[in-house]
C-alpha cells in the first residue's frame, strides 16, 4: 500500500488536473462569448437573426449562458455544435480525439526512443562527428517553429512523392494508412526529440558525476552498467519532470501541425470552431487540449514519485 504522503500528493495532483481543465474550458468559453460577432453572416435579415439568436439563448445575459453552459458541462454534455448542426460537441469532440491521440501516441514513442537514446549518446561522447552532428540537429529542431517545419515536410513530400501531402481518407488503412501517419509524426516527434535530448545529455553527464557513481566506478563496475544502469535512475528526475508536458504538447500542441496537414484532429476541430465562432465546439476543444495535458502532467507526476519517493515531500 502506498504511504499517505504519497496518496496526498497524488490527490492534489489529480484535484489540480481537473482545476485546469475546467479553467481553460471556462476561459474558452467567455472568451468567445465576448467577442463581437457571432455565427450568422452580416447579410440575413435581422428579424431572422434576431430570432435566431433568440432560439439558440445567445440573446440572455452572458452570466446566465455561462450558468446553463456548467450544467451541461456538470453532465459532461458540451451542447449541440453550431458548426456541424445535428451533432453535438461531445460527439464530434470524441470521434476527432481518436486521430489527435493516434499522431501523438506515435509522435511519443519515436521521440523518446529519438531522444533518450541520442542523449545518452551526446552525453558519454562529447567529442566525435556524431556527437556533434547530434547536438546540432537538436538545436536546429528546438529553433524551428512547428509550422515551419510542417511547412517543410509537406513539401518535401510533395516534392518527392515519397508520402502523402495531408489528410486521412475514411478508407485507409494497413500500411496505407500508416503512410498517412509519417508526416504528421515526424512534425510533432522531432521537436520533442530534441528536447529529450537535451535533457537526458545534460541530466546524464551530471549522474555520471554523482558521488555514488563515482564510487561504483571505482569499485570496478563495468562502464556500460554505471552509463546503463546505475546513472539511469539519477538522470530519469529532471526528464520526468517535463514528461508531462511533452505528452500534453504533442496531444493539444499538434494544432498547427493538423491544420497545415490537413490532418481530421482536435486541430482542425478548433480551427473551424473559431472561423464559424461555435462557442460550444471551441470550450470543448480546448476543455479537450487542457485534458491532455493535465493528464500528461498527471501520469508525470505518477512516474517521477515511483522513481524518487521524495517528490511528494515538499508538497
Amino acid at each position: 500500500m502506498p504511504p499517505p504522503r504519497l496518496v496526498r500528493f497524488l490527490v492534489r495532483r489529480a484535484a489540480a488536473a481537473l482545476l485546469l481543465v475546467f479553467l481553460a474550458a471556462s476561459a474558452a468559453f467567455l472568451l468567445a462569448r465576448i467577442a463581437p460577432g457571432d455565427h450568422l453572416p452580416a447579410e440575413m435579415d435581422p428579424a431572422q437573426a434576431a430570432a435566431e439568436r433568440r432560439r439558440l439563448g445567445l440573446d440572455r445575459p452572458l452570466h446566465v449562458q455561462y450558468a446553463a453552459w456548467l450544467g451541461g458541462l456538470a453532465r459532461l454534455d458540451l451542447g449541440p455544435s453550431l458548426r456541424f448542426p445535428g451533432r453535438s460537441v461531445s460527439t464530434l469532440i470524441a470521434e476527432r480525439a481518436g486521430n489527435s491521440t493516434l499522431i501523438g501516441a506515435a509522435a511519443l514513442v519515436l521521440s523518446s526512443a529519438l531522444g533518450l537514446g541520442l542523449g545518452v549518446f551526446t552525453a558519454t561522447r562529447r567529442r566525435g562527428v556524431l556527437a556533434r552532428t547530434a547536438r546540432g540537429g537538436s538545436l536546429l529542431m528546438l529553433s524551428t517553429p512547428p509550422i515551419v517545419l510542417s511547412l517543410a515536410l509537406v513539401t518535401l513530400a510533395s516534392r518527392t512523392g515519397w508520402f502523402p501531402v495531408g489528410g486521412l481518407p475514411d478508407r485507409a488503412a494497413g500500411l496505407d494508412g500508416l503512410r498517412y501517419l509519417v508526416l504528421p509524426v515526424l512534425a510533432l516527434a522531432l521537436p520533442m526529440a530534441a528536447v529529450i535530448e537535451r535533457l537526458q545529455s545534460r541530466a546524464r553527464a551530471d549522474a555520471l558525476t554523482d558521488p555514488s557513481i563515482l564510487a561504483a566506478r571505482a569499485r570496478g563496475v563495468p562502464r556500460a552498467r554505471l552509463v546503463w544502469h546505475h546513472a539511469l535512475r539519477l538522470s530519469l528526475r529532471p526528464v520526468l519532470s517535463v514528461y508531462g508536458i511533452i505528452i500534453g504538447s504533442l496531444i493539444s500542441g499538434s494544432f498547427v501541425v493538423e491544420y497545415v496537414m490537413t490532418w481530421p484532429g482536435l486541430g482542425r476541430l478548433m480551427y473551424d470552431a473559431l472561423v464559424y465562432r461555435d462557442t460550444n465546439l471551441v470550450a470543448g476543444c480546448a476543455a479537450a487540449g487542457a485534458a491532455f495535458l493535465a493528464g500528461g502532467i498527471f501520469l508525470s507526476d505518477v512516474a517521477l514519485a515511483s522513481v524518487d519517493p521524495r517528490a511528494g515531500e515538499a508538497e
